[in-house]
């Protein structure tokens, strides 16, 4: 399942697994300048593991 959204600076995202666990993603700040960059707040319980895509993916893009 995918799903692709807009969001701007304090709105907020909510994953919710069916013990009722939450991952909330927050947009915190959009750089208007660098129109691909957005940084991201993650706030998760301690069982979930937050792992960047080009760590998780085994590749080192920079």
């Amino acid at each position: 399942m995918a799903l692709t959204l807009g969001r701007k600076p304090g709105e907020k995202i909510y994953l919710v697994d069916d013990h009722g666990r939450e991952i909330e993603i927050e947009v915190v700040k959009r750089d208007e300048r660098l129109s691909n960059y957005t940084q991201l707040r993650i706030s998760a319980p301690q069982e979930f593991n937050i792992i960047r895509g080009e760590i998780h993916n085994g590749s080192n893009s920079s």
